[in-house]
Formats: C-alpha cells, structure tokens, sequence
C-alpha cells in the first residue's frame, strides 16, 4: 500500500469495464441458451419452462468457465470459486423458472419474449452475486 489515493472513478470504471465482459460472456451464453430452447420447444416439442431450464444450464456451463478466465480478476481458487458459482446459478435457475413461470402460465406471454426479460432481469442478479461473492475480485 502506498499511501496514495485512488481516483474516485477507478472503481466504476473498473466495474464498468468488467460488466461489459460479463455481457459479452452473457450473449455467446445465451445463444447457447435460446439455442437451446427453441430447438427443444420448436423440434422436440419440450414444454418451454423445461426447455429454458436446459438451456440456462448449458450457457452457465460456458458462462463459468469465460467470467473466470476474461471478466473477474478472481482471488478464489476453482473449488471455491465453483460451488459458489454454482449456487448462484442455482438461485438463477429458480429465477428463470419462476418468472417464465409466470409470464407462460399467468400471463399467457410467448415464450421469446418472455425469456427476453427474464434474461435481462437474471443477468444483472448474477453480474453483482458473481462480482461479489462467487470471485470476490481484487479491489
């Protein structure tokens, strides 16, 4: 530590800059997510809340392995690092089978745009848990 102070905006900056990895990762993640189901509710003819389940755990495979390596500066070694990361997805997971849930069931949505939202609304719950507390990054 040397005593020197550090900008105020080196902190968004640095945020700014790692949200913007984590999208990136987030949009090949979720091509393989869509991909994924509108193959299984489009050719299989799987329900669309199973379908998006699937999918979400095909892209947060890719998703952990790409914030790792390009997005977090993480402290946590893999073990760690992979069970919180896990946790976290889970907690996604619940996330997108409640609100596509809700949109498919309660609200008779189709099921793209509904995934559009819910995409958006479990990207920014797993941007901050991942940020702090999955790979707790070097401040």
């Amino acid at each position: 530590m040397t005593g020197e102070a550090v900008p105020p905006d080196r902190g968004w900056r640095r945020m700014l800059r790692q949200f913007k990895s984590f999208f990136g990762v987030g949009i090949l993640a979720a091509v393989v997510h869509y991909s994924l189901l509108i193959f299984l509710v489009e050719w299989r003819k799987v329900d669309a809340v199973l379908a998006t389940m699937a999918g979400y755990l095909a892209g947060g495979l890719l998703s952990y392995g790409l914030n790792r390596l390009l997005t977090y500066e993480a402290e946590r070694g893999h073990l760690e690092a992979g069970w919180r990361f896990a946790v976290v997805a889970l907690i996604g997971l619940g996330l997108t089978t409640a609100l596509m849930s809700a949109f498919l069931r309660l609200l008779d949505w189709h099921y793209i745009p509904s995934q559009l939202l819910t995409t958006g609304i479990v990207l920014l719950w797993s941007f901050f848990a991942h940020k702090y507390w999955s790979f707790r990054d070097r401040a």
